[in-house]
């Protein structure tokens, strides 16, 4: 596909995707063309800078090394727990084709040491200074309140139970649409602790997977806000708030110690559900090879998914000839989750999917916009807010629409990009 083409596919994408929005908005003559407009501008912009301008790119990299470097810390970790399971010399002659690779014993133990590290910057006062420069640009940017920008910016760096804890006291005074766009930033973004398991999973596909990881993670806001402010629109003044401090430790030793110990509830979680999800996709894909087969092949949950995302992820910038092996990932985001589909987007035949289109579906898949994160997110506000829960019940499946339309929009922008 040439350059000019792939890039008008993509830019009627994005008119695809905020016109999509605005249909199913609950107030669509509430809705702010200006906001929406300078959102998607300085989404763009960001990922301008990021992407083509060298010192800030070469930033980018640096964070990347930084992250092996993390990896290689976390092997001796690994090592010395686990022996040759974690990374160790292995003590019998492997068979031709045979890999020592395990992914529970190998790259998953990262999120726990992630965690820790993240515990300890919290402690330090460094990542809440991280949280308020954000929400700063982001209030002056895009015209939001000071609740609602601290709990966008701090998704850039938390997962989607944790963020909204930095502005608990105002969760039950914020409005219906500062409300969803805290619930699409939750799933249109991803976190620090789970970022640096996909640069993992995805080394050897695209190049520098965490650059783009962190990339996804920071352009996705904007997206997230403008995508929510078209669903359900704010009406009346913006909710004002500062940054509240969740966690506190006695000292660096007990940062480092909860972290770990939130870390490895993380780690038990993704197993179990790495588990009982592959089991799940095996067991739909055995029923449904009960059925006769279309076009000389057994139906199966892979093929289904990519018929119907097919079109999604055409308009993102992906070849038609590509479009469904595309559309397969997507779906099994979101009806699985994101780590399934990018251990899928690692396993493909190198021929698959081109170079941009692995680079769109990165973007595209970097997010927590999947069914189980409604029953997550009804879960974390049920406990922070109960009063709000029946409204946050009713926003939910509207929030995993906004967040993947946001990630889908981070991959268009990045895809357009990368045809300059």
């Amino acid at each position: 596909m040439g350059t000019l083409s792939g890039s008008l596919q993509a830019f009627s994408g994005i008119i695809v995707f905020v016109l999509f929005a605005w249909l199913i908005s609950e107030n669509r003559r509430k809705v702010n063309p200006v906001q929406i407009v300078t959102g998607l501008l300085i989404q763009a912009a960001l990922a301008f800078v990021v992407l083509k301008v060298d010192v800030i790119r070469d930033v980018f990299m640096v964070a990347g090394n930084a992250i092996d470097s993390l990896k290689e810390a976390t092997c001796e970790g690994t090592k010395f727990v686990f022996g040759y399971l974690g990374g160790g010399d292995c003590p019998f002659v492997l068979k031709e084709n045979m890999s020592p690779f395990i992914f529970a014993f190998q790259p998953l133990p990262m999120v726990m040491v992630v965690s820790a590290l993240s515990m300890l910057l919290f402690h330090w006062k460094l990542l809440p200074v991280l949280v308020k420069a954000f929400s700063f640009a982001l209030k002056r940017g895009l015209r939001i309140g000071g609740a609602l920008g601290v709990c966008c910016a701090a998704k850039v760096f938390l997962g989607q139970t944790e963020a909204p804890l930095l502005i608990r006291p105002y969760l039950n005074k914020i409005s219906r649409s500062e409300l969803f766009t805290v619930m699409t930033a939750g799933m249109a973004t991803t976190s620090a602790t789970i970022m640096v398991l996909y640069g993992t999973i995805l080394e050897g596909t695209i190049a520098n997977p965490i650059s783009h990881i962190l990339t996804a993670s920071i352009i996705s806001i904007p997206a997230a806000i403008v995508v929510s402010r078209i669903m359900v629109p704010q009406v009346g003044e913006d909710t004002n708030g500062d940054l509240v401090l969740p966690y506190e430790f006695s000292g660096s030793m007990d940062a480092v110690s909860r972290g770990a110990s939130d870390g490895l509830k993380m780690f038990l979680n993704i197993i179990a559900m790495l588990v009982v999800m592959m089991a799940l996709v095996k067991l739909i894909d055995l029923i449904l090879g009960l059925f006769p087969g279309v076009g000389g092949e057994s139906l199966s949950l892979q093929r289904i998914l990519g018929y119907i995302f097919a079109p999604v992820t055409w308009l993102m910038g992906v070849s038609w000839d590509n479009a469904t092996v595309a559309g397969n990932l997507l779906g099994t985001k979101t009806a699985l989750n994101e780590v399934v589909a990018f251990i899928g987007l690692s396993k493909l035949p190198a021929t698959a999917l081109d170079a941009t289109s692995k680079v769109i579906m990165t973007y595209a898949l970097c997010g927590f916009a999947n069914f189980s994160s409604i029953g997550i997110q009804i879960g974390t506000f049920s406990t922070l807010a109960p009063e709000r829960r029946e409204e946050v019940i009713s926003l939910g499946f509207r929030a995993l629409i906004a967040g993947t339309l946001s990630s889908c929009l981070s991959g268009t922008i990045v895809g357009i990009l990368s045809n300059f």
